[in-house]
């Protein structure tokens, strides 16, 4: 069962996603040849990077460490 704040989250990952897209299409028809000092590509593949990134961090699971669990990956403590 979804929130509503599950709903936001899934739009923000369709609109990064949508937006990757974009860039990487125009990243694709970019006239050649592109020299290492054309700052408009070198834009583009830096906000390729930014949104990838951005998707990545929206896509991970967390670790949230509780009392019970200090450390990632440590088992449930029982007394």
């Amino acid at each position: 069962m979804g929130t509503e704040y599950d709903a936001h989250i899934e739009a923000a990952i369709l609109a990064l996603q949508i937006a990757r897209q974009q860039i990487t299409d125009e990243i694709r028809s970019y006239p050649t040849p592109v020299a290492g000092c054309d700052v408009e590509y070198n834009s583009l593949l830096s906000k390729r990077t930014q949104l990838t990134r951005a998707l990545d961090v929206l896509n991970r699971e967390i670790f949230v460490p509780t009392p019970r669990t200090l450390t990632e990956g440590s088992g449930v403590e029982s007394r």
